[in-house]
């Protein structure tokens, strides 16, 4: 490969963005910084061709939307694309909808769910990449000649993995599976957070009543809302735990606030004001508006069930040469268990599975589920034990 074009001011930027439009792919990467900013901070844009590389320094040329757009004109190649295109979608609110993702490809011919691009360019490609830069600084400029190559190596197999991945998964059919799990990364609802139920993320809401979750919602949203604007990890502005036992505690006057010891006199100070009208909004909504609690774990009948049908699923899966976990992830199982659909439709709804998981699994795991069919166990006394689903054929 050519050496790279190092993309730091507009025209170069608009001259790129033309010949990012004009191909018919393009391998993409980014560098980003995510330790003390509410949302990761793009410092650099790896960009490939069949003919070069192209290095955009996103740190001078904070304006990248036309490059954004020029994106969503071509196919983006990457491996592990999904927190690459989450920050376009957060930054430019567009993501490029045809992507193909090597990660996600390696996934599906055995490679397992989370092989590194190191990992399958050396098992792909015969090449070892130089990772000498994992952990480097790139807000520091100017680059320096090794960040160059480690930047360039990052992009420069993402087509040749392309072209060899894509006849391998032809020829076990499964490039179409392929295609509809990188379809998913292309949609740009996929990264946008609802607002509503983020609440649920703080450990603890589980316990909570829905008064307490009131609260609870109303203090995140401030929290939320405070990082934004000042540009912080949220946990800057109030760690986790401190937000459950306010929305326990329920304080309505500052003196309040001292009750809990991990809240330092400098939060209390410049958000003392804030919790309390957060607190306040949440004690004044009527019940019929306060959130409805979160079901609890699965009870233990529910929880063998899950474990039935996952070890189906596994079995499945090795058959298929996949990971279980790719196949069916296990909140589909678990719904399966809390909802109980009485009939195939609504048993495949409540999966909620592409069409290329329902071909392999819904049949089998029906008839388990409607006991048609049992599981065995088979070979363990040979030291080689696998789950086997059998017919269950009716008593005369």
């Amino acid at each position: 490969m050519t050496a790279p074009q190092v993309v730091a001011d507009d025209a170069a930027l608009e001259r790129l963005c033309a010949r990012v439009s004009d191909a018919d792919r393009v391998g993409m990467d980014t560098e980003f910084h995510a330790e003390r900013t509410y949302s990761p901070r793009l410092m650099v844009v790896q960009l490939s061709f069949d003919d070069g590389a192209a290095i955009v320094d996103a740190f001078a040329l904070p304006k990248l939307g036309p490059l954004a757009l020029a994106l969503t004109h071509t196919t983006v190649i990457g491996h592990a694309l999904s927190a690459d295109l989450k920050i376009f979608a957060d930054r430019f609110e567009v993501v490029p909808p045809r992507v193909f993702d090597t990660q996600i490809a390696a996934a599906f011919l055995g490679y397992g769910m989370q092989v590194s691009l190191a990992d399958l360019v050396r098992g792909v490609c015969g090449v070892r990449l130089a990772k000498s830069q994992t952990v480097s600084d790139w807000s520091a400029r100017p680059f320096s000649q090794r960040q160059i190559e480690y930047l360039v190596d990052d992009v420069a197999y993402l087509l040749p993995l392309f072209d060899a991945l894509r006849p391998r998964l032809e020829e076990r059919d499964r490039y179409e599976w392929v295609y509809e799990e990188c379809a998913e990364l292309g949609d740009i609802e996929r990264y946008h957070i609802d607002e509503r139920r983020a609440y649920l993320r703080i450990p603890g809401a589980t316990r909570m009543s829905r008064r307490e979750l009131g609260v609870l919602n109303e203090l995140v949203k401030m929290r939320d809302r405070l990082a934004r604007a000042r540009d912080l990890p949220v946990r800057y502005i109030l760690p986790d735990d401190v937000v459950a036992g306010l929305a326990a505690l329920k304080p309505a006057h500052l003196d309040d606030l001292v009750q809990l010891r991990r809240l330092d006199g400098g939060m209390k100070r410049q958000y003392g004001s804030a919790i309390l009208e957060a607190v306040a909004r949440g004690m004044s909504l009527d019940d019929a508006n306060l959130p409805q609690r979160p079901a609890r774990p699965a009870a233990p009948a529910r929880d063998a069930l899950v474990a039935l049908l996952s070890a189906t699923v596994a079995e499945i899966a090795r058959d298929a040469g996949l990971p279980s976990s790719l196949l069916v992830p296990r909140a589909a199982l678990e719904r399966l268990a809390r909802e109980v659909p009485a009939d195939r439709e609504s048993f495949e709804r409540t999966l909620a599975l592409q069409p290329w998981r329902l071909a392999l699994v819904a049949q089998p795991l029906w008839r388990l589920l409607s006991g048609e069919a049992s599981l065995r166990i088979e070979g363990y006394a040979v030291g080689d034990p696998k789950v086997r689903l059998f017919d269950e054929s009716p008593s005369e």
